[in-house]
């Protein structure tokens, strides 16, 4: 089996559930496991843990086989894997420290052993490890809950919608949680969401879902800017891109940040150089001049050429640029009316400038990489 990466391929019936899911995703990162309710993703995300076992199913992560049609099959209490709920299902009769405890083997199975005090630290659970589950608030309870599957020393961690029983203000503290786990260990998730805003502050990877199928797979930026992806032409189009800080102006609050093939100004407060920013923009926030524009208030105006470009309907079309002069950077969406594309006599190869109306940063990655 390929070292590196995780295959799986699921095909049968849950009652009237039909499910036909094969894929490919990197052994490292996040994985997103995207779409609307009722499509199939905790489906998977239970044959991946051997909770629904489809006869001729396959799974195999990093060369080690889990499942495979010949009758292999590994028990789920036999997987290294980590599960996370969305709710975190504490042992009420134990503290915090015990919770965290349960399960963990006493030898390590696989790699580097994720140490007790390391996975404390980094979730901010020091001041809770005497405490009782029900002294604790639902954003505890679920560090706790990410805490205990961490310490089962898992080679997979598994993420069903950690967040769908939290309000706001909680949801963006854990998020912030689960970057810092993502960011220090080399761990591979899979995380289950119907939240794009969390797909795009975590995810590496994504497998695009729709009634039991899988309608696309393969890393966020590719497929947010691919034309032919569900996700390219929604009227939220938007690309997600890793940018890294060079500079700040201080006169004016701007972030200068590169990305390929371009450099970006975006409101934003003072950060390191050197760190790792993630930048989200909008389809509907890019405009394209078949020559070079004069003075505005648009402070990103990028050389790029012409990708691709698809017919959302009789009267608008979807282009897909190439950032850079020679087209080798990044890819931008840029959504506009077919009249604007036929008058300005736009053609797949031209070179253009893309004006940028707003760019957005999402939080940093924590360390900063190097």
């Amino acid at each position: 089996m390929t070292e590196g990466v995780i295959s799986a391929a699921f095909r049968g019936a849950f009652g009237n559930f039909a499910l036909d899911a094969a894929f490919e995703a990197p052994a490292r990162g996040v994985t997103a496991l995207f779409g609307p309710s009722g499509c199939g993703k905790t489906t998977v995300l239970r044959c991946i843990a051997g909770l629904n076992r489809i006869k001729d199913g396959f799974f195999a992560i990093d060369g080690d086989v889990w499942q495979s049609p010949d009758g292999a099959f590994l028990p789920t209490h036999r997987r290294p894997l980590g599960y996370v709920f969305q709710e975190s299902s504490l042992f009420p009769h134990l503290s915090v420290r015990r919770n965290l405890l349960f399960g963990s083997p006493r030898h390590k199975t696989h790699g580097g052993r994720i140490e007790f005090d390391e996975a404390v630290d980094l979730l901010g659970l020091r001041p809770l490890l005497d405490r009782s589950p029900r002294n604790l608030s639902g954003g505890e309870r679920q560090r706790v809950g990410i805490g205990r599957a961490l310490l089962t020393q898992p080679k997979l961690l598994l993420m069903d919608e950690p967040l769908s029983a939290l309000d706001r203000k909680t949801k963006g503290e854990i998020l912030h949680f689960i970057e810092k786990l993502r960011d220090h260990f080399a761990l591979p998730i899979f995380y289950i969401t119907h939240d794009m805003a969390e797909v795009e502050r975590l995810a590496d990877q994504i497998v695009l879902i729709e009634k039991g199928r899988i309608a696309g797979a393969g890393p966020l930026e590719e497929m947010e800017s691919n034309p032919l992806s569900p996700l390219a032409t929604s009227r939220e189009a938007a690309v997600s891109l890793h940018g890294i800080v060079e500079g700040f102006d201080e006169k004016f609050g701007l972030l200068i940040l590169s990305v390929p093939g371009a450099k970006l100004a975006a409101p934003g407060p003072p950060a390191y150089i050197g760190e790792p920013r993630r930048v989200r923009i909008l389809a509907r926030d890019v405009s394209l001049a078949g020559d070079a524009p004069g003075r505005s208030s648009i402070l990103n105006v990028l050389p790029a050429r012409i990708a691709a470009m698809k017919a959302l309907d009789r009267y608008e079309v979807l282009a897909v640029v190439a950032l850079g002069e020679q087209g080798e950077g990044a890819r931008l969406l840029s959504r506009m009316s077919f009249k604007s594309w036929e008058e300005l006599g736009f053609a797949q190869g031209q070179s253009v400038f893309a004006q940028v109306k707003y760019v957005a940063l999402g939080a940093g990655r924590g360390e900063m990489e190097e």
